[in-house]
C-alpha cells in the first residue's frame, strides 16, 4: 500500500487539521489516569510543528449523550498536552463556529490549538458532510492519526478527507498500524500462527474465518475454547460456552482441516468451583470438566505444546488472553504464552499484539517493548484482520 504521509508533503505555514484519539480515561478530578494514546500522537505532532507547521487537535472523548457536558470536555487535557510539547495549547470552547473559525485563522507557525469534543455534536458520529465541511474550514491540511476510529465513518474521520483533495494525509501512528496490520496480514512470513482468545467466540467468528485462509496455525485459548470443546463432544461443566455457536465452531474445525491449518485446542485446563480468585482448584482434562466446576485458564500440557509451535513460528498475532489473567491464581496461561512470544520475538519472530486485554498483559509483565509492534486500536484492528475495508483508511487512500 502507498502511504500518504506528512514525510512527503511541504507544512512549512500550513495550517494542519490532526484527528487524533485522544480518548484518554480520567479519574474524578479530572486527571489523565493512563495517557498513552496522548504519547502515541505526539510524534506526528512534534514533526508538523518541526517543519514550520501549526497544529489544529481535534478528538472525542467518552459518549456524551445530550451535547456539551465538562465532564467529556477536551479542556481537561491541555496540562498534560502542554507538557507533552513543551508550548502553550490554545482552546476553543467549540470545534465548529466563530472562535473555531477565528482562534484557527489566528495562528501562527508552531502554535498549537485544540479544539472541545468533537462528539458534543451527533452530526459527528452520523458522518454528516455539512459538520465535516465546518471543520475542514479551519485548515490547509488534514492529517489523520486516529487509527482507534478507523473503523468509523464519523465526519471527522471519514468524510472530512473529501474536503482536501491532495493533502489529505496519514500520520505517524496510522501509518505505522496500517504497515504492521499489512505485515501480518498479507505479507506474513511462515509458519504463521494466531493466538486467539478471550471470553466468547461470537466477536471472533469472522477474524477465525479469514486468518483460516492465511495462518498455518490457529491457536484458541481463553474462555472461547469450551464452545470448541463442546462443539466436539466434550464435557465442560460449568465453563463459559456459546451454545448457538456450537456449529459455528465445528465449521472451523472443518475449514481448519480442508484448509490444512494446525488447530491447537486445549488439551488440560485449570478449573475452579467458582468464579473467584480465592476457589477451590485443580487440573483435569479439557474435555472432562466435572459438573459444578468451570475452566479458569489452560493447563500445563497445553502451555507446552502452544509453545513449541509459538517458539518454531516466524510471525505471530495475538489477540485475547488464555486465561482470567486478571487472577493472579489463573494468569499463568496467559502469563507464559506472552513469555514466550516475547522469546519468538528474541529469535527473530515478528509479533504483533493487539486488543485491549492481550495488551493490558503485556504490559502487565513489562514485555511490551520485547514483541515487535502492539496496536493502540482495539476495534480497529479486529476489522482489518477480518477483512474489512476500513473508512478511515480508504478516505485519505481516496482523497
Amino acid at each position: 500500500m502507498i502511504m500518504k504521509n506528512i514525510d512527503q508533503f511541504n507544512l512549512k505555514d500550513k495550517k494542519v487539521l490532526m484527528r487524533v484519539d485522544f480518548n484518554v480515561p480520567l479519574d474524578d478530578k479530572f486527571n489523565i489516569t493512563d495517557d498513552t494514546r496522548i504519547r502515541a500522537a505526539m510524534p506526528t505532532a512534534e514533526k508538523i510543528l518541526a517543519a514550520g507547521g501549526s497544529v489544529i487537535f481535534m478528538s472525542h472523548l467518552g459518549r456524551p449523550k445530550e451535547g456539551p457536558e465538562d465532564r467529556f470536555s477536551l479542556r481537561h487535557l491541555i496540562p498534560n498536552l502542554e507538557k507533552q510539547l513543551n508550548c502553550k495549547v490554545q482552546f476553543a470552547n467549540d470545534c465548529i463556529g466563530d472562535e473555531a473559525v477565528e482562534k484557527s485563522a489566528a495562528l501562527k507557525p508552531g502554535e498549537v490549538l485544540l479544539l472541545e469534543n468533537l462528539r458534543f455534536y451527533k452530526e459527528e458520529t452520523k458522518g454528516d458532510e455539512s459538520f465535516a465541511k465546518k471543520l475542514a474550514l479551519l485548515a490547509d491540511v488534514y492529517v489523520n492519526d486516529a487509527f482507534g476510529t478507523a473503523h468509523r465513518a464519523h465526519a471527522s474521520t471519514a468524510i472530512i478527507a473529501q474536503y482536501f483533495p491532495g493533502s489529505s494525509l496519514f500520520g505517524y501512528l496510522m501509518q505505522d498500524e496500517v504497515s504492521n496490520l499489512e505485515k501480518v496480514t498479507k505479507h506474513p512470513e511462515r509458519p504463521f500462527t494466531a493466538v486467539l482468545g478471550g471470553a466468547k467466540v461470537s466477536g471472533k467468528i469472522e477474524i477465525i474465518n479469514n486468518l483460516l485462509d492465511k495462518v498455518d496455525n490457529l491457536i484458541i485459548g481463553g474462555g472461547m475454547m469450551f464452545t470448541f470443546i463442546k462443539a466436539m463432544g466434550g464435557k465442560v461443566g460449568n465453563s463459559l460456552i456459546e451454545d448457538d455457536l456450537l456449529e459455528t465452531a465445528k465449521n472451523a474445525v472443518e475449514k481448519a482441516k480442508a484448509n490444512g491449518v494446525k488447530l491447537l485446542i486445549p488439551t488440560d485446563t485449570l478449573i475452579a468451583d467458582k468464579f473467584d480468585n480465592e476457589a477451590k482448584q485443580q487440573q483435569c482434562s479439557a474435555d472432562e470438566i466435572p459438573d459444578g466446576w468451570m475452566g479458569l485458564d489452560i493447563g500445563p500440557e497445553t502451555i507446552e505444546a502452544f509453545t513449541q509451535v509459538i517458539l518454531a513460528s516466524k510471525t505471530i498475532l495475538w489477540n485475547g488472553p488464555m486465561g482470567v489473567f486478571e487472577f493472579s491464581n489463573f494468569a499463568k496461561g496467559t502469563s507464559s504464552i506472552a513469555h514466550a512470544i516475547a522469546k519468538a520475538t528474541a529469535a527473530g519472530c515478528y509479533s504483533l499484539v493487539g486488543g485491549g486485554d492481550s495488551v493490558a498483559a503485556v504490559n502487565k509483565y513489562d514485555l511490551a517493548d520485547k514483541v515487535s509492534y502492539v496496536s493502540t486500536g482495539g476495534g480497529a484492528m479486529l476489522e482489518y484482520i477480518e477483512g474489512k475495508e476500513l473508512p478511515g483508511v480508504k478516505a485519505i487512500l481516496e482523497g
